[in-house]
């Protein structure tokens, strides 16, 4: 009797052991949420392209947007969010600099061509003297403008980091340029109010503005400014990081960001 019972204790044990096996095995394999900052145009834009992508390989994106320039680092310092892609590597050090934090770039993904843009001129050479030019306020993209307006001759720079330069730096001005610092995102409204004004790729778009067409002066293909995938140094090696940069350096989103927007943003992959 006693080796019946404990034959029957080890029939419920297998037939216990055999369920959860079973259970196992039909369970769906657990998802890894993956919170990514972007801008939302174009970078949102190409992330909600990759969405599907990601989902093949168990990775469900969350796109958190924001419309300021700030808030997306700290946001990603903090761990609110896993990565970010909305700067271009000399934002991201200047700010790394400026706020003591250690992020870093995991992939370059594309160049949005800046440009100078007006509603009371067509022509770069229909600047009169004293125009009024709003530029970004931020460090590396006031600095990126008034590069650009060197480059082109309208003034001269006396900068230690020209990619750094303020109006102070001007060291000659013939056409007695003024300029307004801005926060970038304003700068398409103020379009009416002043000349001209310097506006980021994305900020463009937004406001239905197409750089190859529209700018009066746009930066070339030597531009440095590559727009970077952004995490925080000890999340390089993470898994979903990789595919993450993997996915978003296909071929399938090289001829999205070629198609979608006809040359107003290049892949750099």
């Amino acid at each position: 009797m006693r080796s019946k019972n404990l034959l029957f204790v080890l029939l419920i044990v297998v037939l216990i052991v055999a369920a959860v096996f079973i259970l196992n095995l039909n369970k769906e394999p657990e998802e890894t949420v993956l919170k990514v900052g972007a801008t939302p145009v174009p970078h949102a834009e190409i992330l909600d392209f990759v969405k599907p992508l990601l989902a093949e390989r168990g990775i469900v994106l969350e796109i958190v947007e924001f419309t300021d320039y700030v808030t997306p680092n700290l946001a990603l310092n903090d761990g609110s969010i896993d990565a970010n892609f909305f700067q271009h590597q000399p934002y991201l050090d200047s700010f790394n600099r400026d706020h003591n934090l250690d992020l870093v770039t995991v992939a370059k993904i594309h160049v949005e061509p800046f440009g100078l843009y007006s509603e009371k001129i067509s022509s770069i050479d229909e600047l009169e003297d004293g125009a009024l030019i709003a530029v970004p306020n931020d460090p590396t993209n006031e600095g990126r403008a008034l590069l650009l307006l060197a480059n082109k001759g309208y003034i001269s720079l006396e900068a230690e980091n020209e990619l750094e330069a303020t109006p102070y730096d001007i060291s000659e001005n013939p056409k007695n340029l003024q300029f307004r610092e801005l926060e970038a995102a304003q700068l398409p409204r103020v379009l009416p109010d002043v000349t001209a004004a310097f506006i980021n790729t994305n900020y463009a778009l937004e406001a239905g503005l197409n750089p190859l067409n529209d700018a009066l002066i746009i930066e070339g293909s030597e531009s440095p400014y590559a727009n970077v995938l952004v995490v925080k140094k000890e999340n390089v090696e993470k898994e979903e990081i990789k595919v993450l940069v993997e996915v978003l350096t296909s071929d399938s989103v090289r001829d999205f960001i070629l198609e979608e927007y006809k040359g107003a943003v290049v892949p750099v992959f």
